[in-house]
């Protein structure tokens, strides 16, 4: 998992979709932290203009090409979907944050040698890592369960 992780994070560029007109969602959170540390991110609602002070992608298909790394913070039923438009975009990273992981999804991530990546808080790899992420990341790393 951890060589999946460096894949992910060698994108020029990173799309989050799941961001919300509540700044306490966790879509928001992981595109506020991305921007904030530098990311090249975009935010992608299909509800919302803007987020941020950012104009989203109503469409995963509407990205610009340097996007090949996407996090997906929707609701389980959603994501295949999104996978699925994300594979044909020619996106070849895939983070499902825990929460937006389906069965589907996952299938048809790997069936298509997407790089997958699930199970795993984003925000616990977004260097620097702080606050409840930084002892998130020591509890995974004290149980075994970070990626070595």
């Amino acid at each position: 998992m951890k060589t999946s992780i460096e894949q992910f994070f060698a994108s020029q560029a990173f799309a989050v979709v799941g961001v919300s007109r509540n700044s306490r969602k966790f879509g928001n959170i992981i595109f506020r932290e991305m921007k904030n540390k530098g990311f090249a991110v975009y935010p992608v609602s299909a509800h919302l203009p803007s987020v941020e002070g950012v104009s989203c992608f109503a469409r995963v298909d509407e990205l610009p090409e340097s996007v090949k790394s996407l996090v997906i913070v929707v609701h389980p039923e959603a994501a295949a979907e999104i996978v699925v438009r994300a594979h044909t975009k020619g996106i070849t990273n895939i983070w499902l944050q825990q929460g937006a992981e389906s069965d589907k999804a996952i299938a048809f991530a790997k069936q298509h040698g997407l790089n997958l990546i699930h199970g795993q808080c984003i925000l616990m790899f977004t260097e620097p890592v702080k606050s409840i992420h930084a002892v998130h990341r020591w509890i995974n790393r004290l149980v075994r369960s970070y990626p070595q």
